[in-house]
């Protein structure tokens, strides 16, 4: 029985492993994922900057391939942007491509507060905006921090204003009040859920009125005032908008030993960001690969920006028409033959609240990627389910390119669970399973995730589109 492993020994600490050249490599890819999280605050912000980062690396638009008529070949590297909220990118393999993709697929909307269309009023000599959270949130969360707000506005005449508020530590912050302790009887008898409402999370925008006494809302129209100064916007121009509250101020190390990383969005960047990281290193392959960044996802991938339109299927068909002697069956051939990691956050271990994690199920910090077999809810609702030898074949990448992993569940079968674009892209006959970094505050403004299970992610991915 000499030969028989303990799990618990398997599932070792990645940290007990590192060289100092291994700890350079965690650390120098923590810094450039801090950057990148206090830069890209919304899938807008995302997409803009992977495509920039793309370019710098070969990638070209497939719309110029499209317009021209210019044929894909192996080595080619394009990528296609839907709306500038969601991004497909193709390292075109050796392989025909009927035998399927290696696909990375993450998304990169997360939990917010967005500004309603007809947003601004004054109350009481204050200005504020109301608001509509998106995703699922703790909305006791969101009030008495620093809230910043990123996005756009599409003017009448098509001019797009990119607009970011409260990032600069010039710049005024704005924010959501709470009831102060010394009133707040009434407050603390109700439950966590209905402490905060979702029509109070109004942010106060400002205090001062223009000069002009005879004028209503004086206050609100010294804010219209500002926001026309700085940015040549109107009040009607909310109308046409896409502007979100999110935390305000940088990512940052997190630990006396720096060990972690606090950000917003990790849920579902960190798996966006290393995935593209993983892309980038992959120079030639024999299948395509891919990496999918997907909006909506938190709401249920819906609209035209999620996974659940057909903008993948699309663009996987102009691929395949670019390669020449185009058909549908070979369209379907493809998305069939494929295997895809869903790059996707789970649920860390939390010392704080154990009642609701089953340890042997559980996803620890420092152990490097997760695999999930299935997420869904209690009975597996809504649930991706990976085969067993899919995920054979990939305990067997893991060994080779030594890397850390671990599986996992979303949490004790009763106590709720989650989902994720697995299922969507598994109904096209792929190979699919959930894989990511674990997290604590998931859907929190501010989020942890462990360095190391970062850097094991971004290894793990770059395995699978090596070896799959």
């Amino acid at each position: 029985m000499s030969d028989v492993k303990d799990l618990e020994k398997k599932y070792e600490l990645a940290w007990d492993k590192y060289t100092k050249s291994d700890l350079e490599k965690v650390f120098t890819l923590s810094d450039n994922y801090i950057d990148f999280m206090s830069k890209c605050k919304t899938e807008r912000e995302c997409v803009t900057e992977f495509i920039t980062l793309a370019e710098t690396n070969g990638y070209k638009n497939i719309d110029t391939y499209i317009k021209d008529g210019t044929a894909l070949k192996a080595g080619d590297k394009v990528y296609a942007n839907c709306m500038g909220k969601t991004l497909a990118l193709f390292l075109i393999g050796s392989e025909p491509i009927e035998k399927g993709f290696k696909i990375l697929g993450a998304h990169v909307d997360s939990p917010r507060l967005d500004l309603k269309q007809n947003p601004l009023y004054e109350d009481s000599d204050l200005a504020l905006v109301k608001t509509h959270y998106y995703g699922g949130v703790k909305k006791y969360q969101w009030v008495t921090i620093p809230l910043a707000i990123h996005g756009v506005v599409v003017k009448k005449d098509g001019t797009v204003v990119d607009i970011v508020i409260g990032e600069d530590e010039k710049e005024p912050v704005v924010g959501i009040s709470d009831l102060l302790i010394h009133l707040s009887a009434d407050q603390m008898q109700k439950t966590m859920a209905k402490g905060i409402e979702g029509e109070d999370l109004n942010v106060f925008m400002g205090s001062i009125p223009v000069e002009d006494k005879e004028a209503k809302n004086r206050v609100k129209l010294n804010v219209l005032r500002l926001l026309n100064d700085k940015y040549d916007i109107d009040e009607e121009d909310f109308v046409s908008s896409e502007l979100e509250v999110v935390p305000a101020g940088r990512a940052r190390s997190y630990g006396l030993d720096s060990s972690m990383i606090m950000a917003y969005g990790h849920d579902d960047r960190v798996c966006a960001y290393t995935s593209y990281e993983a892309l980038m290193n992959i120079k030639e392959t024999d299948k395509t690969c891919i990496v999918l960044l997907v909006d909506k996802e938190e709401v249920g991938s819906i609209g035209a920006t999620g996974m659940q339109s057909r903008f993948f299927e699309n663009t996987v068909a102009e691929v395949v028409n670019l390669m020449g002697e185009y058909s549908d069956l070979k369209v379907r051939r493809a998305l069939a033959s494929s295997k895809m990691l869903s790059s996707d956050v789970s649920a860390a271990y939390d010392p704080n609240f154990p009642s609701v994690m089953e340890k042997r199920n559980s996803a620890y910090f420092g152990k490097g990627i997760v695999f999930n077999k299935y997420t869904g809810a209690r009975g597996k609702g809504g649930c991706n389910d990976a085969n067993p030898e899919f995920i054979a074949e990939l305990r067997t990448i893991m060994a080779k390119h030594k890397i850390s992993w671990q599986t996992s569940e979303l949490g004790k079968v009763d106590q709720g669970g989650g989902g994720t674009i697995a299922y969507i892209l598994a109904e096209y006959g792929m190979q699919v399973i959930d894989s990511g970094v674990a997290l604590h505050n998931m859907h929190a403004p501010w989020e942890i995730a462990s360095k190391a299970d970062i850097y094991e992610a971004f290894r793990a991915y770059e395995a699978f589109l090596i070896e799959i």
